[in-house]
């Protein structure tokens, strides 16, 4: 069965090749690039090359790539020269997803990032962003997937899948982000015939904690229904921690991550 892990389960940065190695000796099949997805990280044409030559080598696939929100070059920001340098950031991602073989990029909504981002104008930067990006992610067939957060802003959502279509915005669901911000109905609910990517991890509902599927308290029944009745079809993806987990052996925690992926994967 092909599951799908975040490369980052361990460190965001640095030499990404051993984790895609252990990956891969634990059974898994797709990752989600999840590397420098909070910086201002610029990819260069010789660092994805080296990627993809270990993604070969090691029989991996990318499933999806989470985009960089950027601290400086961030497409949200009300300073237009720090809202195109976002867009080029995002560029960026987008062109290595398609190297890459993937389909997706996830982004952050970023307006709780910084208090001059809860501006209500931030909303028509990330519209100006989206119209920027739209015909360079068309052209590459790579569409954008906008991720659920805390606090939920589902009018935001609404809005921006009534303007933009699927097949170039879609949403990204995180069951942790939701499980934390216990908004009804759920965004899962809400926006299920838009879903294109999936965060899976599971927490006590007191904080974003990415522990293994069933290591929390999340109603994974419900959110296998949803899913199986959903746009999604690509193999499930789970985003995690291992310093957050109950194991202190990496490959152990691998193997019980593949192990509730799969138990997981069964309910769909």
């Amino acid at each position: 069965m092909e599951i799908s892990i975040n490369t980052d389960y361990d460190r965001d940065v640095g030499c990404c090749e051993p984790y895609l190695r252990k990956i891969a000796q634990a059974g898994f099949t797709y990752i989600h690039w999840c590397h420098h997805w909070k910086g201002d990280f610029l990819y260069s044409r010789s660092e994805i090359d080296e990627i993809a030559k270990w993604l070969r080598q090691y029989g991996l696939k990318l499933l999806d790539l989470h985009g960089s929100r950027g601290t400086e070059k961030d497409w949200g920001s009300l300073r237009e020269y720090e809202r195109q340098a976002g867009v080029e950031l995002v560029r960026n991602r987008i062109d290595m997803c398609a190297r890459l073989g993937g389909d997706a990029v996830v982004l952050h909504p970023t307006y709780w990032l910084a208090k001059e981002r809860k501006d209500p104008l931030v909303d028509d930067q990330l519209r100006k962003s989206l119209d920027d990006l739209e015909p360079f992610a068309r052209s590459r067939n790579v569409r954008i997937a906008i991720e659920n957060s805390v606090p939920a802003r589902t009018g935001l959502f609404r809005n921006l899948f009534d303007q933009y279509s699927p097949d170039f915005l879609c949403f990204c669901y995180d069951s942790g982000h939701q499980h934390i911000s216990s908004d009804n109905p759920s965004s899962l609910e809400l926006f299920k015939d838009r879903l294109g990517a999936v965060h899976l991890h599971d927490n006590d509902g007191s904080s974003d904690q990415h522990n293994l599927i069933f290591n929390g308290s999340i109603n994974w029944d419900q959110i296998a229904a949803m899913i199986a009745d959903s746009a999604y079809s690509k193999c499930i993806n789970m985003e995690l921690l291992w310093d957050r987990s109950l194991y202190a052996d990496e490959t152990e925690f691998l193997d019980k991550a593949l192990e509730s992926g799969i138990r997981f994967a069964q309910k769909l």
